[in-house]
């Protein structure tokens, strides 16, 4: 699928707000465990390997942002929920749905596996 330039401007200001959500929700989940129970060395542990889970799924969805990987960025973008009805509204009907696909067909948190 080709990438018209309309579309990419708008996926760059897309990935620019998506990313800030994301990273916002991270650090939000960061202070819970944080805060949460256990020694101080159980909490790190679960820190750094929450960190360590976030970051493959960020690199998924916000690195080497391309033409040729711009449909795999965007449901990756819409599958961790970082954009929003508005922001996928600016993008074709076709974008639309093959983004939301791929987000289906990857699983999306909380809702498995579309079949």
């Amino acid at each position: 699928m080709s990438f018209p330039e309309r579309e990419w401007r708008v996926l760059k200001s897309v990935h620019a707000a998506a990313l800030e959500r994301y990273c916002a929700r991270v650090l939000d989940e960061c202070t819970t465990e944080l805060r949460g129970a256990g020694s101080a060395h159980e909490r790190f542990l679960r820190l750094f390997r929450l960190l360590q889970e976030r970051d493959e799924s960020l690199a998924a969805a916000f690195n080497d942002l391309r033409r040729s990987t711009a449909i795999h960025r965007l449901a990756a973008m819409v599958r961790l929920g970082v954009v929003t009805d508005a922001e996928l509204r600016e993008f074709s009907a076709a974008t639309r749905e093959s983004a939301e696909m791929l987000a289906d067909l990857w699983g999306r948190p909380g809702r498995g596996p579309t079949r």
